[in-house]
């Protein structure tokens, strides 16, 4: 696995050798917390066994309905907003052609982005790209109340219903939602919509490893498969407490001893024109 280089070596001014150190015993109290559930915000963890416990099943169909929506549709929307939306946005940007939807080589579906505002402009600009093609939405809401991805929900629905009649429409739709409970839930038992889940112990932010980020990352043609693998691995390398050997407790440590110090702020700078970097750091971020 390729690791993200961290070089802490211009704090020397900032922070003495000794310092890193004496952090080791906090750093293991919060791993350990964490680890065993103990701490605040425990009832989140999820993401921590995502990567090797995800439900098998669920990543088949998942595969599958990707591999419908790239056979009977020239254009693909994801419906959500904030972390029900930011993950897969930032990974097709990531591994896609600048101007993917315009690039004559791509092979597969267009894929937009709605319901991350109430921007009435953006969804008639919406509507003039699909126009009269072939097309499918997954709407992503645990809730399936919250206002913006409801607004665009209810919108393209209507144009799916004028253009394939309600049967049809609702088999173009993927709902990724709520296990059991909700109003998105509850319209996709009674109209027949495909169903993927929002697992209960993932939070938004962390989500884009499970339906809420895979169907859309699969649909623009990217290997979920090795995705996966990558986060397993990934997961493995971060796995010890150990300062000396866990780049990410260093860097969060580091971050802790300069706070104390009373440098609060942080600038993280990008000169790449490709807008991925920030869409990475929002979605982690929230």
């Amino acid at each position: 696995m390729a690791h993200i280089s961290f070089d802490s070596s211009k704090l020397g001014k900032f922070v003495h050798d000794n310092e890193l150190s004496e952090m080791q015993a906090l750093v293991t109290a919060a791993d350990s917390e964490l680890r065993n559930g103990t701490g605040a915000g425990n009832d989140f963890r999820g993401f921590l066994d995502l990567p090797v416990a995800y439900d098998k099943d669920e990543f088949s169909r998942i595969k599958q309905a990707a591999a419908k929506v790239q056979k009977d549709s020239e254009v693909f929307v994801a419906i959500g907003i904030g972390g029900s939306y930011l993950g897969a946005r930032a990974a097709i940007d990531f591994l896609s052609h600048t101007f993917r939807n315009a690039d004559p080589a791509r092979k597969l579906p267009e894929v937009y982005f709605a319901g991350n505002s109430i921007s009435s402009t953006y969804l008639a600009d919406l509507l003039d790209i699909i126009g009269d093609r072939d097309f499918s939405l997954n709407i992503i809401s645990k809730s399936g109340t919250t206002t913006e991805p409801s607004i665009a929900f209810r919108v393209l629905k209507a144009k799916l219903i004028e253009k394939y009649g309600k049967a049809e429409a609702a088999k173009r739709i993927y709902a990724t939602t709520d296990r059991a409970k909700g109003a998105l839930k509850t319209e996709s038992d009674a109209e027949g919509y495909e169903e993927f889940v929002v697992p209960d112990d993932l939070g938004g932010r962390f989500s884009v490893l499970s339906a809420v980020g895979l169907l859309p990352i699969a649909v623009a043609g990217y290997d979920i498969d090795a995705l996966m693998q990558g986060a397993a691995d990934g997961r493995e390398a971060y796995s010890s407490a150990d300062l000396k050997e866990n780049e990410a407790y260093q860097y969060a440590a580091l971050r802790n001893i300069l706070y104390r110090k009373g440098y609060t702020t942080e600038l993280l700078e990008n000169y790449e024109p490709t807008p991925v970097l920030w869409r990475m750091v929002e979605a982690i971020d929230g």
